[in-house]
């Protein structure tokens, strides 16, 4: 069974800039993947790549095992909300989620979702309401309702919780835990640690294009501690996963090599 998500040194370069430099990852199904990095690193080109929306200078791709190159085949099996997501505010949330099922040509199964949907993200009270009358929260559920409408196998989600209020963060972030349980792939970027300290299964950290860190969040805090331990102190220090980012994006991981953390 082929990963959900694969690439293989994989490239983009602008011009004499490389936005992304030989990334090679492999993430199984069912897990939620967090993608860490700061400013400019390449995230937000890696998601565009995996989601067929621009096309790598050199490597390759898979979603699902399918190559990215055949987009027809790559976009039946995902889903994805950038960090802007496309919501038409004339239109109610009930239209939107039509509108998208017309625009994918989703069977009437399908469509059957849309009412539980709405339901599920707590917005059949205002499903009639047009969403420029929608908080933030509810434009952010709304937009999360149709990344997930065609069930797909991978969802791409770039800061969801960005700007919401306690109440609404917690119920995105129970969604996407929901997504996970249910088989499905989350591949999560987002600067907001504790959503990722908490969601994800991996954790990937880029700095300028490469990947400099990768293993679930506990085993990357315990490779830190035992960095600080080695450096000369008395006993390990404990570390956040805030600790480990600024560390290896900082330093490029701690031996200058990518640090791979098992467990």
């Amino acid at each position: 069974m082929p990963a959900a998500i694969e690439t293989d040194s994989l490239t983009k370069s602008y011009g004499d800039t490389d936005a992304l430099a030989g990334l090679s990852l492999s993430i199984p199904r069912g897990v939620v993947y967090g993608f860490l990095g700061p400013n400019g690193a390449g995230k937000t080109t890696t998601m565009r790549i995996l989601t067929t929306l621009t096309t790598p200078t050199s490597g390759d791709a898979w979603v699902m095992g399918d190559h990215v190159s055949d987009r027809d085949a790559v976009v039946d099996h995902i889903g994805y909300m950038p960090e802007t997501p496309p919501v038409y505010d004339e239109l109610t949330a009930r239209e939107q989620l039509t509108y998208l099922a017309d625009l994918r040509d989703l069977d009437a199964d399908q469509r059957e979702r849309i009412d539980p949907l709405l339901d599920r993200f707590d917005l059949a009270g205002a499903a009639d309401d047009p969403i420029r009358t929608y908080s933030k929260g509810m434009r952010q559920k709304a937009a999360l309702a149709g990344t997930v409408l065609q069930d797909p196998d991978v969802i791409f989600l770039d800061e969801p919780t960005s700007g919401l209020d306690p109440r609404a963060a917690r119920t995105v972030r129970d969604l996407i835990a929901e997504q996970a349980d249910e088989g499905r792939t989350v591949f999560l970027s987002t600067h907001i640690l504790p959503v990722v300290e908490e969601l994800a299964d991996t954790v990937g950290m880029l700095a300028d294009g490469s990947l400099v860190a990768e293993g679930s969040p506990a085993a990357l805090k315990r490779r830190a501690e035992a960095a600080t331990a080695g450096n000369g102190t008395d006993d390990a220090v404990e570390r956040t996963l805030e600790d480990v980012f600024l560390s290896v994006t900082d330093e490029r991981a701690w031996d200058g090599e990518p640090a791979d953390a098992e467990g």
